[in-house]
């Protein structure tokens, strides 16, 4: 059985839900900011996304290197059926 959900990994996954299958973690914590107006930090954000991942809630893919970023690449986490 698994336990419930706490405020803010339901924060994440709304704002996963309204952000769509291309978000990552910056956008996440963006979004969180703007809808319920308080300040998280960006590794708040990853360690939850993580959880909810392992509790296959969302899933993760890792996107092309751009430019931007020095060449890196981003991961992108989107909404599971379960999530």
């Amino acid at each position: 059985m698994r336990l419930p959900l706490g405020e803010f990994e339901q924060l994440v996954l709304l704002a996963l839900l309204r952000l769509g299958p291309d978000a990552y973690g910056a956008t996440v914590r963006r979004e969180i900011e703007l809808r319920a107006r308080r300040e998280v930090s960006t590794s708040a954000v990853y360690t939850t996304l993580e959880r909810l991942e392992q509790n296959r809630l969302v899933r993760s893919r890792v996107g092309a290197p751009t430019a931007e970023r020095g060449g890196r690449r981003r991961r992108h986490f989107e909404l599971l059926p379960l999530g």
